[in-house]
């Protein structure tokens, strides 16, 4: 198995990203967030997607150099505009925006219109964290899901997330699509030509399949049935409607549609706790509450209670100490642009890591 130091994948990532017109500043956001995904084990949204963002780049459906610009200022809330940029640059920088305005108010909130696929939703919670805030985020996605009884794709797989900081331990990360599953993992079986399980999707007539490239053409299922469609039309009202971006199935594919803009939509509310109270408070009454449920009784068979964004934590400080783990189809897809560029993708010394 060939795993790949993080640090070169940042590296190459920055350099790519360099080479299509992204400026040094802007590479780096980038390439943190592409692959902080893959070191905390969710690669469907790490340097698996970079090819399609250059593709999309060289294309001209992304703006490398896109400034982010404010709509409308009112007290907390900021309606901000993406310009077509890079979705993870462009929310890292509202974001960075946003935290002086909860310094103040104590909340602050802004939609983001104009907007690309920015990767792991919990990213941005998670940086939130370090700052002893709490950001509760979601986005719009392309079409890949239909509501309760129909079978033309509307709804995005719809993600919400909020991560809360422990002083003891990783934060509390909740972060999941309102569809049964993401539809990155239908998008990777369907890379390695294998199935995907029984419920995840409905072909393009409206009937159950397990073929990934006919799910990838019908819709992914919704997770909890009239619940997942009840909490992705949320999500598209907060992240789309409200924001001005495209709704549902108006959102432009990253994969099908190369001839015009995604026009995603993100909202993102975020939290100052010590405006709620002291944060040593907060920071007890958190240990408190972790402490009681892993202390519930275990069921048969069951080894240990896990809080949410654990299991994740881990698999962060094992990709940092082993490397991670790039399918080979990604791999191909890094040394063709390597090569593109005139540079070589070390995957035997600097880069990788046998394993």
């Amino acid at each position: 198995m060939k795993r790949f130091r993080p640090s070169y994948l940042r590296q190459i990532t920055v350099r790519l990203a360099e080479h299509v017109g992204v400026s040094a500043e802007d590479a780096e956001i980038f390439a943190r967030a592409l692959v902080d995904a893959d070191v905390h084990g969710t690669s469907t949204h790490g340097v698996s997607r970079l090819n399609i963002y250059l593709e999309r780049i060289c294309k001209g459906l992304i703006n490398p150099r896109a400034e982010l610009s404010v709509d409308r200022a009112h007290g907390g809330v900021l309606a901000l505009d993406a310009c077509n940029g890079l979705g993870q640059v462009q929310a890292m920088k509202a974001l960075n925006l946003l935290m002086p305005l909860a310094k103040t108010n104590g909340v602050a909130a802004a939609t983001i219109r104009n907007s690309q696929h920015f990767g792991a939703v919990s990213y941005y919670c998670n940086y939130a964290t370090e700052h002893g805030m709490i950001l509760l985020a979601m986005t719009n996605c392309e079409p890949a899901m239909s509501p309760t009884g129909g079978y033309e794709p509307f709804f995005g797989t719809n993600p919400i997330a909020a991560s809360f900081p422990r002083k003891d331990g990783p934060p509390v990360k909740v972060d999941l699509a309102t569809s049964i599953v993401a539809r990155g993992n239908i998008i990777a079986a369907n890379k390695k030509k294998e199935p995907i399980p029984e419920g995840w999707a409905l072909s393009r007539s409206g009937e159950p399949t397990t073929d990934a490239a006919e799910a990838l053409l019908g819709t992914v299922q919704t997770m909890a049935g009239h619940k997942g469609y009840a909490l992705a039309l949320m999500v598209e009202i907060f992240s789309g409607v409200l924001s001005g971006a495209a709704v549902g199935s108006d959102v432009g594919s990253m994969y099908k549609n190369l001839d015009r803009k995604q026009n995603v939509g993100h909202f993102f509310c975020l939290l100052d706790i010590s405006a709620f109270m002291d944060t040593e408070k907060f920071d007890d009454r958190m240990s408190w509450m972790v402490d009681h449920l892993k202390g519930n009784k275990l069921r048969p068979g069951a080894e240990e209670i896990l809080i949410p964004g654990e299991r994740s934590a881990r698999a962060a400080v094992k990709s940092e100490q082993s490397g991670v783990v790039l399918g080979s189809e990604t791999v191909v897809e890094l040394e063709k642009w390597c090569r593109h560029f005139g540079f070589v993708f070390d995957a035997n010394e600097t880069g990788g890591i046998n394993g």
